[in-house]
């Protein structure tokens, strides 16, 4: 902090955070050097304010079909700025020009899921979230994309064939199920016999 003149009995304290509670201390000093600080102050805390950091690591996916799961890394309770803090969530199919809001009113909230039958499996989405608290709505993250939940193989494996390698064991052989955008990776397969 900058020295205040030795004849100065109050000064103004410049650049702390919205709805966080300090105490202060006066220090006083001289040529020969620095004194015993005060005693604190009482706790004070200042005014609340509009939120201006968002979330970060906006991600999401997987869920089921008909789903859209968005998650994000919940902002801090210093970084809130008042009571009455939530999320907004706002997204969009890739392409489209209007968007859809949803409200999620929980300090520890860090993942919201729209779900919706008309919602194809792995479709683009383009994702903001944004912070709000009783003084009013805050600032939007940039966009990210987001997939909606893949569906189960739609299609079997083909070309089975099996050879015996000997009088306990049979191996089994299949061309692999190709990637499909509407149904998306396969992470296993499960032999029947």
């Amino acid at each position: 902090p900058e020295v205040i003149n030795g004849r100065t009995r109050k000064a103004t304290v410049v650049d702390l955070s919205p709805w966080v509670e300090y105490e202060f201390r006066v220090v006083a000093s001289n040529s020969v050097g620095i004194g015993e600080p005060s005693r604190p102050s009482a706790l004070l805390k200042t005014k609340a304010a509009v939120p201006v950091v968002a979330p970060t690591n906006i991600s999401g996916g997987g869920g089921t079909r008909s789903e859209l799961v968005i998650t994000w890394e919940p902002v801090p309770e210093e970084l809130q700025n008042g009571e009455g803090f939530g999320y907004i969530i706002v997204f969009r199919p890739l392409g489209s020009t209007s968007w859809t809001k949803a409200v999620v009113a929980s300090v520890e909230a860090s993942k919201y899921v729209y779900r919706n039958e008309s919602i194809m499996p792995l479709s683009p989405f383009e994702v903001k979230v944004g912070v709000y608290n009783n003084e009013g709505e805050g600032t939007l993250s940039s966009i990210s994309i987001v997939y909606s939940g893949e569906d189960e193989p739609q299609i079997a494996p083909a070309g089975t064939s099996a050879l015996s390698v000997s009088a306990a064991e049979v191996e089994v052989s299949w061309q692999p199920i190709a990637w499909n955008r509407h149904t998306g990776r396969v992470l296993g397969y499960e032999v029947r016999w």
